[in-house]
């Protein structure tokens, strides 16, 4: 391997949602020069911003041209974080914005099944406001609301950050059982959320199905359960008797199987249900706190309120 490529290596990636708060910051600072000192920041902003986006272009008209921005190409291409938000920011992304938001929901599809949920995509308007209804039997579940800020609302800004918006509507009545009420849903996402960032948690993806293990994340204690394929993750606090769950015991419930897992405190021997939410399973209000929680591309993150950029 030559040094060019072990630098290349060894090169962190960049994490952009603080590259981008940094610019702000320097923008702001700038002002302290006064009003002309502040146009001329945003302008060199803007006139770098348009001199990378023309390359990008360039870019992949070459590679058009050369007969190999093929399908394949293209996937790893959305496929890739950086390189996503690059083409985005430019409109050069090779998906649609409806493709782009689609994929999101999918990959947090999990994390809303873990609360009983689910989320229907309607559409977008002509404005840019993406439509939603979020489905499903909470049965009152005390972080349906934070499931749509933190989770679904992240999921489509990282994929589509040119939407203008998120709009859920009022479900259908059926007879299929409860729905998620949208009034939790609107006074989370009407109300100006805590500060949040998702933290990337070493360790955590790599738990075998059917363990449990500790971890602190932005200074917050946390217990993850591997459930065959499937993460979660909760506040480290028994609601019962405020023990540490991480000494905590997984079993299955009565006459359950093992994909219907509970978590059981090893101080007070409260039960929790791990795939819904926490719930507490003996006659008590009780529940766990769950953490969202999303896998992309292999790296487990947890959205940790008032932490800051990740």
């Amino acid at each position: 391997m030559t040094s060019a490529e072990q630098v290349a290596e060894a090169a962190p990636e960049p994490d952009l949602r603080a590259t981008g708060d940094r610019i702000e910051v320097l923008l702001e600072a700038s002002s302290a020069g006064g009003r002309v000192a502040r146009e001329r920041a945003e302008e060199l902003v803007r006139l770098v911003v348009d001199l990378y986006g023309a390359g990008l272009e360039r870019l992949l008209e070459i590679v058009h041209e050369s007969g190999r921005l093929d399908d394949e190409l293209l996937g790893r291409l959305a496929a890739d974080d950086l390189v996503a938000s690059l083409l985005a920011v430019h409109g050069l992304h090779p998906y649609d914005v409806e493709t782009r938001v689609a994929g999101a929901l999918e990959g947090v599809r999990p994390y809303l099944g873990s609360h009983g949920g689910d989320v229907e995509f309607l559409g977008i308007t002509e404005d840019g406001v993406v439509r939603l209804r979020m489905l499903g039997s909470c049965d009152g579940c005390p972080s349906s609301s934070v499931t749509l800020t933190l989770a679904v609302e992240t999921a489509i800004q990282a994929a589509a950050p040119e939407v203008s918006g998120i709009a859920v509507e009022e479900p259908p009545a059926t007879a299929g059982g409860p729905v998620i009420p949208v009034t939790a849903l609107r006074s989370r996402l009407d109300a100006t959320p805590p500060a949040s960032s998702w933290r990337t948690v070493d360790g955590l993806g790599a738990l075998a199905a059917g363990q449990l293990g500790a971890f602190t994340v932005a200074g917050m204690p946390v217990v993850g359960v591997r459930v065959g394929p499937d993460l979660y993750a909760y506040r480290d606090g028994c609601p019962v008797c405020g023990g540490s769950l991480a000494d905590g015991v997984l079993g299955r419930r009565l006459g359950g199987s093992a994909a219907d897992p509970v978590l059981r405190c090893a101080h007070c021997s409260a039960h929790f249900d791990v795939r819904r939410a926490g719930r507490g399973l003996d006659d008590t209000e009780a529940h766990l706190q769950p953490v969202p929680l999303l896998v992309r591309d292999g790296v487990v993150a947890l959205a940790v309120e008032g932490a800051g950029v990740a």
